[in-house]
């Protein structure tokens, strides 16, 4: 049983190491998609956009597979524990039977001390596997990731992307700047009404 939790262990630093490969490629696709947008490349920078997004998501979910490869082994570390703490409950008992018939109260009090600090470490243990699979998440990927990905380049680039926004964002825009300057046309009227008085 050890031999395949330490199987367990090193798939989950397997998946972890190619989780970063793919960082490390997504990274690199960002950059030729900064490139392509400098050149007017639409075409490509959006084949690059798409490419940085597919790294991005085989990094998660190399992360998530290996999250729950880790869960799976706390699970085993807890069998492997539990095993070892029956085994011991097994002796305590024992102990305890010969103790009662002797009637020393001092040691069946401290073999009960024993046997509640063996449940007290099989309780924290259980706790830890159960947060370990609390851990693992689920994602879900949106349909506009591509344009928002180039828009978001293209910004730190500081250059300008000719992508077709929305009209709901204009007439936002285009009402937020209204209401801004009817307010700061009656906070003038008042500020001169005061510096009439």
């Amino acid at each position: 049983m050890e031999k395949h939790l330490f199987n367990l262990k090193f798939a989950a630093k397997d998946l972890e190491r190619n989780a970063k490969k793919s960082e490390k490629s997504e990274r690199e696709e960002k950059v030729k998609l900064k490139k392509a947008i400098q050149k007017g490349n639409m075409e490509g920078a959006k084949i690059h956009a798409e490419n940085a997004i597919r790294q991005k998501n085989q990094a998660l979910n190399y992360r998530r597979m290996s999250a729950r490869i880790d869960a799976v082994s706390a699970r085993v570390q807890t069998a492997l524990t539990t095993k070892q703490v029956t085994g011991s409950m097994a002796g305590v008992v024992k102990s305890m039977e010969s103790a009662m018939k002797s009637m020393n109260l001092e040691k069946v009090s401290q073999l009960m001390d024993r046997f509640e600090t063996q449940f007290e470490n099989l309780d924290v243990q259980s706790q830890v596997m159960e947060n370990t699979m609390c851990n693992s998440s689920t994602l879900t990927t949106p349909q506009s990731q591509v344009d928002s990905l180039m828009q978001e380049v293209a910004d730190e680039a500081g250059l300008d992307l000719n992508l077709d926004l929305p009209s709901a964002q204009h007439s936002a825009v285009g009402q937020s700047t209204a209401s801004a300057s009817g307010e700061q046309d009656e906070l003038s009227q008042r500020l001169a009404k005061l510096r009439q008085m």
